[in-house]
């Protein structure tokens, strides 16, 4: 049986850096913990030197060590994704203006309704956008107001924190730091389509 540290190649660092390669979603510290046995099990701060000495490691590479809200995942770093995008043929998701502001109003004013996103939007929510967002499981039904009618409450998830590299939401910009959304419109891959308004 192998055990940590029988060669160099087996060191802590390695063992962990092998099992967020190979996990392909992000991992705890507990998570990380569990492939051992009780046995073998380091202590969490020796767990944690080790993914501190790891992100060390990929500060001059192509790769990074991110946390996010669900643990620790090995990266490509984002200057390099333009090349490394090229690999794909497929086109990257667009998402459209309309399903873009629903979910920061969400992300922001969690928890809210729909009815509270329509009248700050000013136009209705469409079904497909609320059904898209709850299919990339960026956002949940966290509850229901208590009116006629108890609609939905929506707050976003851990894969909403995740897939935009945020380990909470007090990551998210502040609404100072996005004063003027018409400068930034450019930089988003923005397709608009009669039925997400």
């Amino acid at each position: 049986m192998a055990r940590i540290g029988d060669t160099s190649r087996t060191s802590l660092k390695s063992i962990i850096e092998a099992v967020l390669l190979a996990a392909g979603e992000p991992l705890s510290l507990s998570a990380l913990a569990g492939v051992f046995t009780d046995e073998e099990r380091p202590a969490d701060n020796d767990i944690a030197k080790a993914l501190e000495q790891l992100g060390e490691d990929y500060n001059e590479r192509g790769l990074e060590l991110k946390e996010v809200a669900s643990g620790f995942r090995i990266q490509v770093r984002e200057d390099a994704n333009p090349w490394v995008s090229r690999l794909w043929e497929e086109r990257p998701q667009r998402y459209s203006r309309a399903l873009l502001e629903t979910l920061a109003l969400i992300a922001y004013r969690q928890p809210t309704t729909r009815g509270d996103i329509e009248e700050v939007r000013g136009v209705s929510v469409s079904t497909n956008i609320i059904r898209t967002l709850q299919e990339r499981e960026w956002i949940r039904v966290v509850g229901h107001r208590d009116v006629p009618g108890k609609p939905a409450l929506f707050g976003t998830t851990k894969a909403f924190l995740d897939y935009f590299n945020l380990v909470s939401l007090d990551d998210l910009p502040s609404l100072a730091e996005i004063k003027d959304m018409e400068t930034l419109e450019p930089e988003l891959e923005l397709e608009t389509t009669e039925d997400d308004s």
